[in-house]
C-alpha cells in the first residue's frame, strides 16, 4: 500500500483532471438529501481551494447557521460564515468573524484528499480535523464529501486517525 505522502500527490493529480464544478453540484444535491444534513441546524463546511469540493451552495440555506473553520496554532476555531474572509498561511480563505462554541455543532462537512470504505479520510497531513473531531467530535456528526474516482477500499491508517460518520459519493 501506498504511503500518505504518495496517496496525497496521487490524489491532487486526478483532481485536477476531473470537473469539479459538476462533481460539487452532484455532492451538494446528494448532501442536501442526506437525512443528517437535513436535520441539523448548524453546519461547519469547508472553503474550498483549487480543485476542492465546493460547498459554498450549500450556505444559501436560509434554515441552517453554517460556519467555516479557521485555523489558531494547532486547533481549529469555529466561525459563523461570511463573505469577509482573508487568505490564511496555508493559502485557504478564512472567516474573519469571531468564534464561537465549537460544541453549537450538529454537523461537520470534513474536507479529503481521498476517503475508504472503513469511513477513513486521507486529509492534508496537519491533522487539524483529527484533533478537532477527538476533542468535540461527540456533538456532532461528520460527513465527508468525495468524488468516486477518490473513494478507495482502504487508505493507510495512523492511531489519531478518526473515522467519519457518513461518506457522500458521486
Amino acid at each position: 500500500m501506498a504511503d500518505k505522502i504518495e496517496l496525497r500527490k496521487k490524489a491532487k493529480n486526478i483532481r485536477k483532471n476531473l470537473p469539479m464544478k459538476e462533481i460539487s453540484g452532484q455532492l451538494v444535491d446528494l448532501i442536501k438529501k442526506n437525512a443528517v444534513y437535513c436535520d441539523s441546524k448548524n453546519v461547519m463546511i469547508f472553503y474550498p481551494t483549487e480543485f476542492e469540493v465546493d460547498l459554498k451552495e450549500l450556505s444559501k440555506d436560509d434554515n441552517k447557521n453554517f460556519y467555516l473553520p479557521k485555523v489558531d496554532g494547532s486547533e481549529l476555531l469555529v466561525c459563523p460564515y461570511s463573505n469577509d474572509l482573508q487568505k490564511s498561511d496555508f493559502g485557504i480563505y478564512e472567516p474573519c468573524s469571531k468564534p464561537v462554541n465549537a460544541e453549537i455543532l450538529d454537523l461537520v462537512i470534513v474536507p479529503a484528499l481521498m476517503c475508504d470504505k472503513n469511513s477513513y479520510r486521507l486529509g492534508y497531513g496537519g491533522g487539524f480535523y483529527d484533533r478537532f473531531i477527538n476533542k468535540y467530535g461527540q456533538n456532532f456528526k461528520t460527513l465527508c464529501p468525495i468524488p468516486k474516482e477518490l473513494f478507495v477500499e482502504n487508505l493507510p491508517v495512523d492511531k489519531f486517525d478518526k473515522k467519519v460518520d457518513f461518506i457522500i459519493t458521486t
